[in-house]
């Protein structure tokens, strides 16, 4: 009978040992994370939105992984800026005609940033780092320069239309901003950690 307890305290103990042992593992990995992503933002154009917009991100582990994190973000606030656009009423032809070009500067913002993304998904240290990288830079540029050609549009516009345009791609504009900031750092740590 003392065997059998003592057995069965043994057995408790190992549970509880194992279970506090993958607790804290899980707990340095979530640490892991939430620091890269606050010690990467800090100094990002944008830090309060990069912070909130990548430390729901469980995936990242390093700074790549924060990156392509970062144009994720820009992509799906792009498509949806998009979305709203195509959907956006206006009463003026002078309002349809800075929509449309809106939408097809955004359209081409999405395409850079979708190409910036697969170039990273692609990515290697080494022989092209550098090509590499300035495609990257380039690519996210260019999406930041559609954002400020949409607004441009809507300069000798007021009202309602303009302010609801100027918010969501301010938005998107943040975001994208934060990435090429994130990118410039992975370019900084010469591809260190990747």
């Amino acid at each position: 009978m003392k065997m059998f307890r003592f057995l069965l305290l043994l057995l408790l103990l190992l549970i509880l040992h194992f279970s506090h042992f993958t607790n804290g593992k899980k707990t340095i990995t979530s640490y892991s994370t939430k620091h890269l992503v606050y010690t990467s933002c800090t100094k990002a154009s944008y830090p309060k939105i990069c912070i909130r917009t990548l430390s729901s991100y469980s995936t990242i582990k390093t700074p790549k992984d924060l990156a392509k994190a970062s144009l994720n973000v820009s992509i799906s606030r792009a498509n949806k800026a998009s979305k709203f656009l195509k959907n956006l009423k206006v009463e003026s032809k002078r309002e349809k005609g800075a929509l449309v070009d809106c939408i097809e500067q955004i359209g081409d913002s999405i395409h850079e940033l979708r190409k910036a993304l697969f170039e990273l998904k692609h990515f290697h240290k080494g022989i092209g780092f550098k090509f590499q990288m300035n495609n990257l830079e380039t690519w996210i540029s260019a999406s930041l320069t559609n954002d400020d050609t949409c607004l441009d549009g809507f300069k000798e516009i007021d009202g309602k239309v303009r302010y609801d345009v100027k918010r969501k791609i301010s938005n998107v504009a943040k975001v994208t901003s934060n990435a090429l900031y994130l990118i410039n750092l992975l370019y900084n740590r010469g591809g260190s950690r990747i």
